[in-house]
């Protein structure tokens, strides 16, 4: 894609349409000079190369890269109007991208039937799914993996409620025994399954969980933020096809939250919460004097906490759906090229001398440390870091990042390591650009030499 091309084409599209109310003249106090806006930019974007390569498939360090082209032509030819979803009389056209787009969503998840929205964050979209919750079980608290993202805790703490985090297993998956343990307490009204944790990649056995939480009358929520859009490979054919019970189960949860802007080729920040009882609409009721006058519909903003959101985020993902639709053969073809990607990976660790898996990867995000002598976790803690910074800093530059493993995960996995302290750092590599799966020999090249360089 063209992208210079077609956002030209984006704003002669909106002038065109801008044209047929008839000229206005601009307000002067909204004019500015070329001439001072050319000076002004040139520093601007001399300040935004203070930025790391997440387009380049050398960087293989956190959950970023940049959304596809078509995403940003859809977003910037929309926000060159500037619509508000919060009301269709803010924007008529991208409220109704929303509903097909989550729609889309609700699709690909297995619901029948659905009520939900886009929203700024997988933050907010928890949010919500945990105000319901509370609003479903007055006084009851919520049970999460205790690996989890931080955000669960922390919603919990805002609304009031009590956080139980569990234990994990040798694989970072909630442990249904510890589950089992707190729900017999009765003080959980809700339990938070995680389909790809942000540290492991880690996927809950949410088939499993669904008839224990029935059992004691509890609702599940999943956590789908990040991982997602991997029900797209969910029982596929290939070498990166995935058990499909755990996400064939997802249909039953109460509700899901995805982050489009991750692996649904979006900027930031484009989120989706869904419910699949539509009844839990009556939790948001509220009334503004000043909206909802243009339509008897439902709107979005009626089913949303969340006030003002940008319309351009829904035109953003509709556009991209038209092109890559969330189905096996469109968005699924690009995450099977990171899982591809983080298999042959794994195999590489496998068989070097330099580094060692630290569990296999579940979904896209590679975990592995590097051999050192002795074998304690501060030996561990220190060359990995060492690796990070070189990596970042070297003239052939790979970018990683680390993560902190406790003691006892670490030697649950590896017993043979010696835990001198309360854990350590560990290397981490998410390959959620399609790219990687060409470049991944490089970066374990890459990798082993700066391991060996100590």
């Amino acid at each position: 894609m063209d992208l210079e091309h077609w956002l030209g084409r984006a704003t002669r599209a909106i002038q065109d349409w801008a044209d047929t109310f008839g000229p206005y003249r601009p307000h002067p106090s909204l004019l500015v000079d070329d001439d001072r806006l050319a000076s002004v930019f040139a520093g601007f974007t001399e300040r935004l190369k203070d930025n790391y390569p997440f387009f380049h498939p050398h960087y293989a360090g956190q959950m970023l890269k940049p959304p596809h082209p078509a995403a940003v032509v859809g977003y910037l030819t929309a926000m060159l109007i500037n619509p508000n979803n919060h009301a269709l009389d803010g924007g008529p056209a991208t409220a109704a991208m929303e509903r097909e787009v989550v729609a889309q969503l609700a699709t690909m998840f297995g619901y029948e039937t659905h009520l939900g929205h886009l929203t700024t964050s997988g933050t907010i979209a928890n949010l919500e799914a945990l105000f319901v919750a509370r609003e479903l079980h007055p006084g009851r608290g919520v049970a999460h993996s205790a690996e989890a993202h931080y955000t669960h805790g922390r919603m919990c703490h805002v609304l009031g409620m009590t956080s139980h985090p569990v234990r994990t297993d040798s694989q970072g998956r909630m442990d249904l025994d510890a589950l089992e343990d707190v729900l017999r307490t009765g003080q959980v009204g809700t339990v938070v399954l995680t389909t790809g944790t942000t540290g492991l990649g880690a996927v809950d056995p949410v088939h499993e969980a669904l008839p224990l939480a029935r059992r004691y009358g509890v609702r599940i929520h999943v956590d789908a933020a990040y991982g997602g859009f991997f029900t797209l490979l969910a029982g596929t054919g290939g070498s990166e096809a995935l058990p499909p019970e755990p996400w064939r189960a997802v249909a039953q949860a109460d509700s899901v939250v995805v982050d489009p802007h991750k692996h649904g080729l979006q900027p930031y920040g484009c989120g989706a919460v869904l419910f699949r009882d539509p009844e839990v609409g009556r939790f948001y009721l509220h009334d503004s004097p000043y909206t909802y006058f243009t339509s008897t519909e439902l709107h979005l903003g009626e089913i949303s906490l969340e006030c003002s959101r940008a319309g351009a985020s829904a035109a953003a993902l509709w556009l991209t759906f038209q092109l890559l639709p969330p189905t096996p053969d469109g968005l699924g073809q690009v995450l099977a090229a990171g899982r591809r990607a983080a298999l042959r990976w794994a195999d590489l660790i496998n068989a070097s001398d330099a580094l060692e898996l630290y569990q296999p990867p579940q979904l896209d995000i590679v975990t592995y440390f590097p051999t050192v002598e002795p074998a304690t976790l501060t030996a561990i803690d220190a060359v990995s870091a060492r690796i990070l910074a070189d990596g970042m800093n070297s003239a052939e530059p790979v970018y990683l990042s680390t993560l902190k493993a406790g003691h006892e995960a670490f030697t649950a996995r590896h017993p043979k390591i010696t835990a001198d302290t309360d854990g350590a750092r560990i290397l981490r590599s998410v390959l959620m650009k399609p790219e990687s799966e060409h470049h991944v020999e490089h970066l374990h090249k890459r990798v082993e030499q700066l391991a060996h360089a100590d």
